[in-house]
Formats: C-alpha cells, sequence, structure tokens
C-alpha cells in the first residue's frame, strides 16, 4: 500500500477499470504496427503502391469482417447523418492514413517517412491545447515544438546538399498520415459504434479504391511470399493493428494506452536499423526528439487524467 504523497513506480498504470484489457489491446496494436515499415519496405522494393495497398485493404476487410461475424453485438440500423459522422471518421482514419504513409514510404527513405508519420502523438497534443485546457500547456507545447524540430532534423538529415532528398510529395503525405492518425485517435473513442463496424466500410471502399488503382497500372500480380506478406499487412498491422487500437481507445480514455502507443516509432526504427537502413548522426539526434517528445506528451497527459 502506498502512503499518501508517496508516488507509486507504476503510477501512470494504476488497475482501474478497463486499464488492463485496454493496456494488452495498446501493446498488441504496438507490436504489430512495428513491423509495418519493414514488411512494407520489402514489398514496394518489387511492387507498386496500389497493389500492396490493395492487398492490405483485402487482408483488413477480411478481418473485420471475420470480427463482425463473430461478434455478439447487435447491429442497431444507423441511417442518414449518424450514419455518415462515422463512416468519415474510419475513411480518414484508415484509408487517408495508410495511402498517405504508403506513398511516403515509396517517395522517401522509409525509416524517415515512418518517423514523421508517427508525428501523430505531437499533433494530438497541439489539439489538447488547442480546443481543451491541459494543466501545463507550456510543457506540452515546449514537448510538442521539440518534437517538430526533430521531424526538421530528420528530414535534413545532416546532409550538405539540401533537405529533401526523396520526392517532395513523401514528405507531405507522411504529414498528412499523422494528420489523420490524429484525428482518428482523437474522434474514435468518443463515438458509440464498435470497431469493427466503424472499420469495415471503410476497409471495403479502401478495397474497391484501391483495386480500380492498381487495375490502372496494369502491372503483374504478386504471388508466394510477396502475396502472404501483403495480406499480412493487412490482416496484422492495418487490420488487428486498427482493431486493437480502437478497443483500447474505448476502453481506457484516461490517456494511459497512449505511452504505449509512442513505442511504435521505437520499435519500427530498431528493425528498420536492423534490415540495413541507416540514419545520420544529425537524422538520428531528430529522432531522439520525435520519440522523447512523444514520450513525455504521453506521460503528461496521463498524469493530467490522473489529477481529473
Amino acid at each position: 500500500m502506498v502512503e499518501r504523497g508517496t508516488r507509486a513506480p507504476c503510477r501512470y498504470f494504476r488497475l482501474g477499470s478497463g486499464s488492463i484489457p485496454a493496456l494488452v489491446f495498446a501493446a498488441g496494436a504496438v507490436a504489430l504496427w512495428s513491423t509495418n515499415a519493414l514488411v512494407g519496405k520489402s514489398l514496394l522494393a518489387t511492387h507498386p503502391v496500389s497493389q500492396v495497398q490493395f492487398l492490405q485493404f483485402a487482408g483488413a476487410a477480411l478481418v473485420f469482417a471475420l470480427i463482425r461475424f463473430l461478434g455478439r453485438e447487435a447491429a442497431r440500423p444507423v441511417a442518414g447523418r449518424a450514419a455518415f459522422a462515422p463512416l468519415a471518421v474510419g475513411f480518414i482514419g484508415l484509408v487517408g492514413t495508410m495511402v498517405l504513409q504508403y506513398v511516403a514510404f515509396a517517395s522517401m527513405p522509409v525509416i524517415e517517412a515512418n518517423l514523421v508519420a508517427y508525428t501523430w502523438p505531437l499533433m494530438v497534443a497541439a489539439a489538447v491545447i488547442a480546443f481543451e485546457n491541459p494543466r501545463r500547456p507550456g510543457l506540452l507545447g515546449l514537448a510538442a515544438a521539440l518534437g517538430f524540430g526533430g521531424v526538421a532534423l530528420v528530414i535534413s538529415g545532416g546532409r550538405e546538399s539540401n533537405w529533401f532528398q526523396g520526392d517532395l510529395v513523401g514528405y507531405f503525405a507522411a504529414f498528412g498520415s499523422a494528420l489523420c492518425m490524429a484525428f482518428y485517435s482523437v474522434v474514435v473513442g468518443r463515438l458509440a459504434m464498435s470497431p469493427d463496424r466503424l472499420l469495415l466500410p471503410s476497409s471495403l471502399i479502401g478495397v474497391v479504391l484501391t483495386f480500380l488503382w492498381s487495375a490502372r497500372e496494369g502491372v503483374a500480380w504478386p504471388v508466394g511470399v510477396d502475396l502472404a506478406l501483403g495480406l499480412y499487412l493487412g490482416a496484422g498491422p492495418m487490420g488487428l493493428g486498427y482493431y486493437f487500437w480502437s478497443r483500447a481507445l474505448k476502453l481506457e480514455r484516461g490517456g494511459k494506452v497512449a505511452v504505449v502507443a509512442y513505442l511504435t516509432p521505437i520499435a519500427s526504427t530498431l528493425l528498420l536499423t536492423l534490415s540495413g537502413e541507416r540514419l545520420t548522426a544529425t537524422a538520428i539526434a531528430g529522432a531522439v526528439l520525435v520519440i522523447g517528445s512523444c514520450i513525455a506528451v504521453g506521460l503528461e497527459h496521463s498524469e493530467a487524467q490522473d489529477h481529473v
């Protein structure tokens, strides 16, 4: 038992209603998301974005449909404007995030695109400062500013010639992906609709759009290992990853799961480094700022919710 005035070592993960299941779901999402950039990099080396994305959305749609089929929750009919809002949230969060992220992967160094795309926690912090009443807005603002400064260092990479070594579209796509994920993470916990009902229509829309996109390019389809890896990206990081994350946010809106989510850029960057990707010393300093700022923002938000 902890005496009054003494902080428990694990104060950010105190047991509470929904806390343990939420952390388990969040950890599962992080584990799957951490493999996304590495597997995506290997497929994009030999296949266009459109094909990889089609396989992803197909795999995700199968997962969401299976979860929906096995679920016991009775579906309540929703129509009109009430149905449009969840559909828009799912489309922006799933289709927007993933398509823009893979455009970035194909247009710039994957390890840099991955770090920029995972600035969405900093964008959430900016939203908190702008629209809520945080206990320490100055600290949140400083952490977010340092994080975006780190992004600038990652983009520059310490190169002498110029900053933008990849296609400029890639950098905008990476930031756009982060914006979409930040929006989804802020809004999804406030929706009454279950994650599978929210994400299944969006994944089906993604299947149709990416099929038309890939058919227009008219190249050979992946087979064998590449086909399996593409479906894994859909069933794993996209399908179960989004489902686990959405469940975690619904179970625990107190901010504790956010701390777990910030482990994703650490794990994914480590896997990319082990696969041969390299960052310059300047970009490494930027990565440390990005990751450290994300953790600081998550801990501050969690502490604020505990105080409330």
